[in-house]
This record gives structure tokens, C-alpha cells and sequence, in this order.
């Protein structure tokens, strides 16, 4: 039987309070896109002004790629002979009021997930772990911004049985209105860490921040915050002034309702057992690391609070792999044998560049490999980030990294930190560290890529990608 269509015109016609212009209307519509490079047909396509690109100069190249109407604040001939449109006065708050509609229809459980660290992994290990249990609708890479959580809204289908949004913030303030949308019944926070400090006065200002996210969450509903942190007790009662009667914990605390009994680390994978309210589960979690192991117990916090099967969710948990940017592990075919690539190039903040090194020295090289770091500057870390550049020094040497490449103004404070023998190459930008870097590739050896998005690591992972094509792990 044919899934059902997404919209019908009416409904976003309803929704979004708009005129129709242009050619007529298609009955209905599959999807709902900001982008016209890789918008399907049949989608509405909505033209979002952006700081850099106005959707308006692309609408009419949409429609002619198969988009079923534009939702547009402006038109011109090149449109209306393009096909249908809707005039609105601003298509992001049509855009907003598509994903408010979406919600109102939906009778899915809701979990929305927000914090400095981990907000994609969870949501991810969710999309697994509920989707054992029924139709599960999950936001779509990292879409957890103004535009990003009105656009995941309005792709949730009516006859999902859960689904699962990401939520961000640079600022205090940002999450309020975003979750105000979203109408979780489980709010998670992941961790409270040094990500966007320099928008801050301090972490515990951060957790407030954080902390805007149980404003919105359905009465009767639940939050599941870390245990094992300094910030529990703050957040905690940030749940109960939200009016929020269960609060469950999750980490190696003894009182943690989502309880770590064990694990064991591997390098590309782990084996986990813990208590969830009562409930104990052994899973393999596919992905590796310490850090995914926590945010598999507030997925598994999450799924209970949810209603979904537990057994059936931590089984699941074994499919969860790295995605590229975030741990994705590659086998680079270099002369005479191969290497491993560790692409962690998506962001980095000091918790997550410490984990992403704890990985590093998790992985055993091949015979004469080494283990060789390539970190870019860690941004938005304010006026203590010449130390907590410095400071990584300690994690370099727990992962016994054999050889360093460090770029940017920051990173220069690491780098003089480590010892001379370890110093592979020092540079301004990834751009000119390039060279270098493809250049000191040999069998056996162990590479780990991490940085800020805005240091482009990610061009450096391409380059080693390029100059010696992988195959995954």
C-alpha cells in the first residue's frame, strides 16, 4: 500500500496562512525542502533568507527540478512560469508554522535532546533504539536551529510512533522557542561542557542555557540529565521549577536510574551491561569509546520513559556506527600495506577533543604505525582558550600519540607544549598543513582528524581520502 502524502495543499494552506500564485497546484506533496540541490520531487520547496543566500534567487530552479510548489515571500515571472507558489510574508515563519502544524496532528512520543557534547550521537543511538519499536521520524543531520527544528517538524509524518528532534544553541535564549515547537514528553541533556564558552561567563551559565529545553516539555513528561557531573543538581531543579515530576539520571553514579554496571572498550565497538530503572541490559554499542557509552544510557533513559521495548532497543544499539565527521573509522590503502583514518573533523570543544584522543590511544597501530593527532583550534572558548589548548598536553600523552600536527593561532599553545620529538608539522591553517600531512602516511599507522568546523579540518580528511582511497572499517 502507498505511503500517504506528507501535505495536501489545504493543510499547508491552513498552516501557513498563504495566497497561491503561479501555475496550479499540485493535490499534495511527499516532502519539504530549504535546499534545491538536493530536494526531491514533489516537495515543497521554501525560500529561507539566509546570512549568506536568499532561496528566492533558487525557487524557480527547484520548481523546474520537480519541487510541487515554492513557499515564497517575493515572485517574479521566472517563478509563476516556473510553477505554483505561495506567498507569504516571511517563508521561515511559514516554515515555522508548517512544523507547529505537524506537531499539533502528530500522536508520536516525542524526545527532544539537546546538550554541549553528544546531541547527534544520541539522537542517532534513539533513532535505532525506538525504531525496534514502530515508525520513528528523526531530525536530519544536525538540524537543530531556527530553521533546522521547524524544517525537521514539518517532515514528521502523521503515522510516526516516535520521533526524536536535536536541539542547539550558541546563545541564552535560543532554546525556549525552538522547543516551545517540539512539545517534547522527554527532554535529554547530554552533558554540560566548554562548547560556545565564549558566549558565556561560565559552564554553570551554560547548563542554564541548557536548561531551556524543559520549558517545553508536555505535561506529565520527564527530563534525563547526566549524574555524573557537576551541573546534576542545577539542572535538576531547573526540571522542577519547569514543573517536571521525573527526573531520571544517567551515568556510573550508584543512584543513576540509567546505571553503568560495566564495559568493555574496544576500538570499534563496545561491550556495555547496565541497569535502566530496574532493568538490566547487556548490548554491544557499535560505536567505540566511553563517551558513546553515556550517551547510550540516556538514549536507553529515554526509550524506557517512551514507552518503546528496552530489550529490543539495546539490541539494536549494536548497528550504531560512527558518522563521517563524528569517529567514522576508515581503512586508507597506503604503498606496502594500509592505515587507519579517524575522521573526528566535524567540531570539537576540550571534552570532546579529549575523548577523540582516548580513541586515538584505543586503537593499536600496525606493526611500525604510529599514532598521529591532527587537531585544529577549538573556537568560541573565550579568554581561557590559550590553556585549555595548552592543557590537552596530558590527554597527548595518555594516548600515547607518537606524532603531532597541530594548525591554527590556538593550537600553537599545544604544540609548544609538546615535546620536540613528538612535532610533526606546525601551520596557520589547515590549508597549509596539507602537504604535510599526506605526505607522512605509512603502513600501519593510526590518524585522528579533529577541530572546529570553523578550523576546516574536514579538507584535510578529504585530501588523505583523495591521495590514499579507503575502504570503511
Amino acid at each position: 500500500m502507498p505511503e500517504a502524502a506528507l501535505w495536501s495543499l489545504d493543510e499547508v494552506m491552513a498552516a501557513t496562512g498563504g495566497r497561491l500564485a503561479g501555475a496550479a497546484a499540485p493535490s499534495s506533496f511527499d516532502g519539504v525542502s530549504i535546499d534545491s540541490r538536493t530536494l526531491a520531487g514533489g516537495d515543497i520547496f521554501v525560500a529561507i533568507t539566509g546570512e549568506r543566500l536568499d532561496g528566492h534567487d533558487f525557487a524557480a530552479a527547484a520548481l523546474d527540478k520537480g519541487a510541487g510548489i515554492a513557499i515564497v515571500a517575493r515572485h517574479d515571472e521566472a517563478m509563476r512560469q516556473a510553477g505554483a507558489l505561495i506567498e507569504v510574508d516571511d517563508p521561515l515563519k511559514a516554515l515555522e508554522r508548517l512544523g507547529v502544524a505537524a506537531r499539533a496532528r502528530s500522536s508520536a512520543r516525542i524526545a527532544a535532546v539537546t546538550g554541549s557534547v553528544g546531541k547527534t550521537s544520541t539522537k542517532e543511538a534513539l533513532r535505532l533504539a525506538l525504531g525496534a519499536s514502530g515508525p520513528t521520524h528523526v531530525s536530519a543531520a544536525s538540524y537543530n536551529n531556527q530553521w533546522g527544528v521547524p524544517l525537521s517538524l514539518a517532515r514528521l509524518r502523521p503515522d510516526a510512533k516516535f520521533a526524536v528532534f536535536e536541539v542547539g544553541m550558541n546563545h541564552a535564549g535560543e532554546i525556549t522557542p525552538l522547543v516551545g515547537m517540539v512539545r517534547p514528553h522527554v527532554a535529554v541533556i547530554t552533558a554540560i561542557a566548554e562548547s560556545h564558552l565564549g558566549y558565556f561567563g561560565t559552564l554553570a551559565d551554560i547548563a542554564d542555557a541548557k536548561a531551556e529545553i524543559f520549558s517545553g516539555v508536555e505535561p506529565g513528561g520527564a527530563a534525563v540529565i547526566a549524574r555524573d557531573t557537576p551541573y546534576f543538581a542545577q539542572l535538576w531543579v531547573a526540571a522542577q521549577k519547569a514543573g517536571i515530576d521525573t527526573v531520571w539520571s544517567f551515568g556510573a553514579h550508584p543512584e543513576a536510574n540509567a546505571r553503568l554496571e560495566g564495559m568493555k572498550l574496544h576500538e570499534d565497538c563496545s561491550c556495555v551491561k547496565a541497569t535502566i530503572s530496574g532493568e538490566t541490559v547487556a548490548y554491544r554499542l557499535g560505536a567505540p569509546g566511553r563517551h558513546m557509552v553515556m550517551n547510550s544510557l540516556a538514549a536507553l533513559a529515554a526509550v524506557k520513559l517512551l514507552g518503546a521495548d528496552l530489550a529490543l532497543a539495546a539490541l539494536k544499539l549494536s548497528e550504531m556506527m560512527p558518522a563521517k565527521g563524528r569517529g567514522l573509522r576508515l581503512r586508507l590503502q597506503v604503498p606496502d600495506g594500509s592505515a587507519i583514518l579517524i575522521d573526528e573533523s566535524y567540531n570539537a570543544n576540550p571534552t570532546s577533543m579529549r575523548a577523540a584522543l582516548a580513541l586515538l590511544g584505543r586503537t593499536v597501530p600496525g606493526r611500525h604505525g604510529r599514532r598521529i593527532a591532527i587537531l585544529g583550534d577549538m573556537l568560541e572558548l573565550g579568554e581561557d582558550a590559550e590553556a585549555m589548548h595548552a592543557g590537552l598536553a596530558t590527554a597527548i600523552d595518555d594516548a600515547a600519540a607518537d606524532v603531532l600536527y597541530a594548525c591554527g593561532p590556538n593550537m600553537a599553545h599545544l604544540w609548544n607544549k609538546v615535546p620536540a620529538g613528538r612535532r610533526g608539522a606546525y601551520a596557520a591553517t589547515s590549508q597549509e598543513l596539507k602537504a604535510a600531512v599526506v605526505g607522512d602516511v605509512r603502513p600501519g599507522d593510526v590518524i585522528m582528524v579533529k577541530g572546529s568546523l570553523g578550523s576546516r579540518m574536514g579538507p584535510l580528511v578529504d585530501a588523505l581520502t583523495e591521495k590514499y582511497p579507503p575502504r570503511a572499517e
